[in-house]
């Protein structure tokens, strides 16, 4: 995504995070309600035999909250269980994730229970210049090309309205080229109406982007389309949608084995 907005302005008035940055925002979005929709054992059944450690890729991780609470879910611990490091859980999966914003990244690194497992970087994922080389370096660490499974957690919206369709085509396309297994959970039109909403409230100017955005409606449907016709993928299962009428979707890199047995 773009430059982030200055630190200040955004947590003064908390509203006004045209990327996503919401300072507090597992507060009023629980991770608790997302991962409950996903079932128990999935990183087992989705990677029966592949070499471990499994490495992820958490994209607009926020201050973390979200990807701590999907490694547990994912490993099967429990929510208390952070001390310091379960036996082999460093050995089970690989969890690194980004954010644009450089003081939310701070905060998760100062809280993160699993700092074995669990990396968190600042990035913006759309400077191809900081991009390539930041990722590339993290999976040569592995010996790896691609990232085992990926997670887009409420984020197709941020790109949407700041890069445009072109934005999201590029966004979606990377994530496929980089993924075996991507779990995406897209935020329906009605939010992008809401983000606009709070921007005008404050003063603030629109989205460049968002009264020419062609690619609208059911953003769930349209996600979908985008990945399973124009980047290889195809959707193997929604797990429902939240309170907040987000569906979860897990696609799948198609015509290939998965990268995690490489």
């Amino acid at each position: 995504m773009a430059a982030p907005i200055s630190r200040g302005s955004r947590d003064s008035e908390p509203g006004a995070a045209p990327y996503g940055n919401f300072p507090n925002y597992s507060r009023f979005h629980p991770p608790e309600e997302r991962v409950s929709l996903l079932p128990h054992g999935l990183l087992r059944s989705l990677f029966p035999t592949a070499t471990r450690p499994l490495l992820g890729l958490d994209v607009g991780c926020n201050s973390g909250e979200l990807s701590v609470a999907l490694y547990q879910h994912l490993l099967g611990l429990q929510d208390g269980d952070s001390s310091p490091e379960p036996p082999g859980a460093e050995k089970e999966l690989k969890l690194l994730c980004c954010d644009i914003d450089p003081e939310l990244i701070r905060r998760a690194q100062q809280r993160s229970p699993f700092p074995a497992s669990i990396s968190f970087a600042s990035l913006d994922i759309m400077d191809s210049s900081a991009r390539e080389p930041f990722l590339s370096s993290f999976l040569q660490r592995f010996g790896r090309s691609s990232f085992d499974i990926g997670f887009c957690m409420s984020v197709t919206m941020w790109i949407h309205l700041n890069h445009g369709d072109s934005g999201l085509l590029e966004f979606l396309a990377l994530l496929a080229s980089l993924c075996t297994f991507l779990l995406v959970e897209p935020q329906p039109w009605k939010c992008y109406r809401a983000a606009a909403r709070r921007l005008r409230r404050l003063g603030r100017d629109d989205f460049e982007h968002f009264r020419r955005l062609r690619i609208n409606g059911d953003m769930a449907e349209s996600v979908t389309r985008i990945l399973t016709r124009e980047c290889a993928m195809e959707l193997v299962r929604s797990f429902g949608s939240t309170a907040w009428d987000r569906s979860l979707l897990l696609f799948k890199a198609t015509g290939a084995r998965p990268r995690g047995s490489q």
